[in-house]
């Protein structure tokens, strides 16, 4: 869905510009780029972007004696940032008022395999200045919605480095809640044992050992060989710490009732790399890796989502 051609934020009445000491100001305007982008780190995600990726989640399972059901995918996704228009105000109490920018976006994903919708979300990403209270450095956040019935509100840091992307290993091994070094092997994440309980046949075409022990080996296999000149990395999270600002809220269908949660999606941790590559002035390449805790029986499901996206 796009905005009317006509609209734009128009704060009413305008935000003041913050009160700035005479030398802190003309250092920052001496500093900055020509023509620079209110967008920050986040301009270049602005445009279309599709590739491939894989996507592993542990899902609650209603069978006696089986709590557990293992979906993997390959992956086919396509998402486009668009600008928002205008600024967009946020009015203070105990400070005074902020202007933020941003970009809405629509992602999609598909099973590459079977061709079946997987996610659908539409979201924001946003930029906000430096704030006194509370004492908060610049940071980025990312605005979602799902249709299962989670929204979320990741905060945290845009960085760059003159380099490639630094993309660690993870995993999908659960844990008990609120203990991430007490994870339990389940025999659904070996792919040679037989069991009802994980994708099966066509689905699991392409699929091997490797990514279901470390998704992000997606990503590097993905840049194996690149050669990388600038990477622009966002990291967000939706706990309220650094930054006190985030979290997640879901229906009460996840949220359960006295006996626990069908699946709280309980924290989501994300991080993307917009790579530019050798020869290249602009990124052209964009990865993520995102992981989503759900809560159920006890333990923490990782969902993993990871891909490798270009320019469409």
């Amino acid at each position: 869905m796009d905005l009317a051609s006509d609209f734009s934020f128009q704060p009413l009445p305008p935000i003041e510009p913050a009160v700035e000491e005479p030398a802190a100001a003309a250092a920052e305007v001496a500093a900055a780029p020509a023509a620079a982008s209110p967008l920050g780190l986040l301009a270049p995600l602005a445009g279309k972007w599709a590739g491939r990726g894989l996507n592993v989640i542990w899902r609650p399972n209603h069978t006696p004696g089986q709590d557990r059901f293992l979906e993997l995918n390959l992956t086919s996704e396509q998402i486009e940032f668009k600008a928002v228009p205008g600024a967009i105000p946020n009015r203070g109490l105990l400070q005074g008022d902020i202007t933020m920018f941003g970009l809405n976006y629509l992602d999609q994903i598909t099973d590459a395999n079977l061709k079946a919708g997987l996610h659908f979300e539409p979201g924001l990403w946003v930029t906000i200045p430096k704030t006194t209270n509370p004492n908060v450095g610049p940071t980025v956040a990312r605005l979602a919605s799902i249709p299962h019935g989670t929204t979320v509100l990741l905060q945290g840091a845009a960085t760059t480095a003159a380099a490639g992307p630094n993309i660690p290993d993870n995993g999908i091994k659960p844990f008990t809640i609120n203990q991430p070094k007490d994870t339990i092997d389940f025999p659904e994440q070996t792919l040679t044992n037989k069991t009802s309980f994980r994708s099966s046949g066509a689905g699991l075409t392409g699929i091997t050992q490797a990514m279901v022990n470390n998704p992000n080996s997606v990503l590097k296999t993905a840049i194996a060989g690149q050669h990388f000149t600038h990477t622009t990395t966002l990291h967000v999270d939706t706990l309220d710490k650094p930054v006190p600002g985030g979290g997640t809220a879901n229906t009460a269908f996840l949220k359960g009732g006295q006996q626990g949660p069908n699946a709280v999606a309980a924290q989501v941790t994300a991080t993307f790399w917009l790579e530019t590559l050798q020869g290249q002035t602009a990124p052209t390449q964009l990865q993520y890796s995102q992981m989503v805790l759900l809560n159920f029986n006890g333990l923490s499901w990782p969902h993993v989502t990871v891909a490798t996206l270009h320019r469409a």
